[in-house]
């Protein structure tokens, strides 16, 4: 792979986690669990391609990652959320994601199920707001969630 790709997609990477490390809930926050199971499961690791591709595609057609970023964030925690609930009990039973122990492994599979539904909810949130992105118009912004 070029360097200057590898170097890309990690300035791009890191960009994202910071995002997504301002987006979400602390772990003190209430409820404490939840939140923490959140970040346990957003902050497994990964390559963040989806929502690097997102800043890629902004970036390719004029638009500042700045404004992009809470959908590229939103994208990875909807990734996160399908993560969560595939490897769950009733699916797939995963002893390990993304290297180590699952969420439900973790916390529960009640817990971990509530986490999902967090991220989930969250991804909407970024989505819908208006603070995280005031570049991007209403109009986009509904079509985006469309």
């Amino acid at each position: 792979m070029p360097e200057a790709l590898v170097r890309y997609l990690e300035e791009r990477r890191l960009q994202v986690d910071e995002a997504l490390g301002r987006y979400l809930p602390e772990t003190g926050d209430h409820p404490k669990e939840i939140h923490e199971a959140v970040r346990y499961s957003v902050f497994a690791g990964g390559k963040r391609l989806r929502p690097i591709l997102v800043l890629a595609a902004a970036e390719a057609a004029g638009g500042q990652v700045e404004h992009a970023l809470p959908a590229a964030a939103a994208i990875e925690l909807i990734h996160t959320y399908s993560l969560i609930h595939v490897g769950l009990p009733a699916m797939d039973d995963d002893d390990f994601r993304r290297g180590r122990p699952p969420c439900h492994k973790v916390y529960g599979e009640a817990l971990a199920i509530l986490a999902g539904d967090a991220l989930l909810t969250q991804a909407f949130i970024l989505l819908s707001g208006e603070s995280p992105a005031p570049g991007i118009a209403g109009p986009a912004r509904l079509r985006v969630i469309n």
